[in-house]
């Protein structure tokens, strides 16, 4: 997969599953060496004297004492140009539909193949010209990438200078397209370091919300372009659902998903079914402006912990584009898990359940490649990372959940109750917080409604007002409650089946729009408010409950053009309450 110099051959001395130690070998951290006569794919986590210690990136059954070592002299990096959308990877960047070319279901060991093709040629059309002045990250021109402009960029690591020539047409990734005064050549693909952040001007306080469709998380606990999110639960509580729904129907232009660890079953679902979405914005498959890496929890540990790295250094890559991207990681847990493993077998002193003492440090690492930055070029982008939490029985107080909440500013806490009551999506209102509200305000009072905000925090009281009344009533009834109160426990009923409880597989309720859940909020607290009045008035809270108009409250979701629909309901709900208040 690298190329490089090799350096002194060494010798296999230890094999630990897929930790293995060489002799002889001249070679720094983080290089990556073929081990064995297969060539497997390695990288080295340990100098230790005169032993090097080795992660295989592949499943070391036969390997023996005494096969050759040899280091490539470069660090585990990824290709980084035109053809990475659509693409589908695992953990170490070999694309998957290229390697079931060559060897059909099963891939074989010590087999690679490059990033991005190297045969295939891209229309280049150049946005700079020769006498201009670049410097590391400028864009010099751009490639049409299925509906995506990709924007081919001086790289980072580059000197920069002034372009002596460049020129238009159709290239493969590694022709020159352009040439320095001093000679430096630029091609369409470069190469970067996958543990290795990109470097940005800038980074930003994110103040624009990633719009979800997703009523409970953009209306109760929103995450910021740029932002961190986790997605803590235990096993089927809907953490991979909501995930393919936050891929799916974001607002980012770009969407890079982890399957790190999953089962094999969801991963299938997801490789089956992303290439058959449609994309609600451009008409056109959403596979065209993702990236999928499937790392499922059958392929070698090694390999898993990489494809971390992997995903968020191409999300990295887009951002410094100008492109808003979503990394969906799935889950962090798995990767947590494949360090641990790692660990153990380096025999290193264990931490808290195991886990390595630098898990926090490492997830730290990871979440902290978020953000919404000015890039080197002067144009603004982001990377968005929600994290998929599975703690063992649903324990959300063991280490990676724990650590990852020290981390990240939202929590939607995944709760197997909820979803033991069909109440999808699964999140608890009371666990769940986001911490860029403040932040927010100001957007969703400019681009919703300047009401947005109250109803938000009313609803969130109204819930919360609930969880209380729950406690009287399985001790002593509903209808030892004041009439008031009586009214509450209703209210918070059509906040969690009408507004919270939402339809992933409805092709309507599927997405909802900021201005639809704005409607459908403003109607909740306008039943309330008539409710409350109609209590003032004399009316009895078991007439008030009974009202008819509510019940049809629910259709709206799965309804597309639901205006005039929701303008009857609103009207037969005003009629109903005013003949409840005549006759009181």
């Amino acid at each position: 997969m690298n190329e490089g110099q090799n350096g002194t051959g060494g010798k296999l001395k230890r094999i630990a599953g897929p930790v293995v130690t060489a002799v002889g070998l001249d070679a720094h951290m983080y290089d990556v060496v073929k081990v064995g006569t297969e060539e497997l794919m390695g990288e080295v986590i340990k100098v230790d004297g005169e032993a090097i210690i080795i992660q295989v990136y592949e499943d070391t059954t036969g390997l023996r004492p005494g096969e050759p070592v040899s280091n490539t002299g470069l660090s585990l990096a990824v290709d980084l140009g035109p053809g990475l959308l659509t693409s589908i990877y695992d953990g170490i960047q070999r694309p998957l539909e290229v390697l079931v070319d060559k060897m059909g279901s099963f891939i074989e060991r010590g087999v690679s193949a490059p990033g991005i093709s190297r045969d295939k040629k891209w229309e280049f059309k150049p946005l700079a010209k020769a006498g201009d002045e670049v410097v590391p990250g400028s864009i010099i021109g751009e490639v049409q990438e299925t509906n995506i402009v990709h924007r081919i960029m001086v790289p980072p690591n580059a000197k920069g200078g002034t372009i002596r020539a460049i020129q238009g047409g159709s290239y493969t990734v590694e022709e020159t397209i352009a040439t320095l005064e001093d000679g430096t050549e630029l091609k369409m693909m470069h190469r970067w370091p996958v543990r290795v952040p990109r470097p940005v001007r800038e980074k930003k306080n994110p103040t624009i919300p990633l719009i979800t469709g997703q009523r409970i998380l953009d209306g109760l606990f929103p995450i910021a372009k740029g932002g961190t999110a986790a997605i803590p639960g235990p096993f089927g509580s809907g953490k991979t659902v909501t995930q393919q729904q936050l891929a799916k129907w974001s607002d980012a232009e770009i969407v890079v998903y982890i399957g790190c660890g999953e089962r094999g079953n969801e991963m299938t679902e997801v490789l089956t079914e992303f290439p058959e979405l449609q994309d609600p914005k451009s008409g056109k498959p959403l596979m065209e402006r993702t990236i999928l890496i499937a790392n499922t929890s059958n392929m070698p540990v090694a390999a898993r912990e990489a494809s971390v790295y992997t995903g968020i250094t191409i999300a990295e890559y887009f951002r410094d584009m100008g492109y808003d991207v979503s990394l969906m990681a799935d889950s962090t847990s798995r990767w947590a898990e494949a360090m641990r493993e790692i660990s153990s077998r380096l025999e290193e002193m264990p931490g808290e359940e195991g886990y390595p003492a630098y898990l926090a440090a490492r997830l730290a690492e990871f979440y902290e490649r978020s953000g919404l930055v000015t890039t080197l070029n002067g144009d603004s982008g982001s990377v968005s990372v929600i994290g998929a939490v599975s703690p063992p029985g649903g324990d959300f107080s063991e280490p990676v959940t724990q650590n990852t909440l020290r981390i990240v500013k939202v929590f939607w806490a995944l709760d197997a109750k909820l979803s033991q009551r069909r109440h999808f999506p699964s999140i608890n209102w009371l666990n769940s917080y986001s911490l860029y509200l403040d932040t927010l305000g100001p957007w969703y009072d400019r681009e919703v409604s300047p009401e947005w905000n109250i109803l938000r925090a009313w609803a969130m009281e109204v819930l919360q007002k609930e969880a209380e009344l729950q406690e009287i009533v399985q001790l002593v009834g509903s209808d030892a409650l004041p009439e008031t109160e009586q009214i509450t426990i209703e209210v918070a009923r059509l906040i969690r089946e009408v507004f919270l409880q939402q339809n992933a597989y409805d092709p309507v309720d599927t997405f909802c729009s900021m201005g639809k859940q704005y409607d459908m909020m403003k109607a909740i607290r306008s039943y309330a408010d008539q409710a409350y009045a109609a209590q003032v008035a004399g009316v009895p809270p078991t007439q008030i409950i009974t009202i008819k108009a509510k019940n049809d409250l629910p259709q709206i979701k799965f309804t597309k053009d639901y205006e005039p629909m929701l303008d009857g309901i609103m009207k037969a709900m005003e009629t109903e309450f005013t003949q409840l208040r005549s006759s009181a």
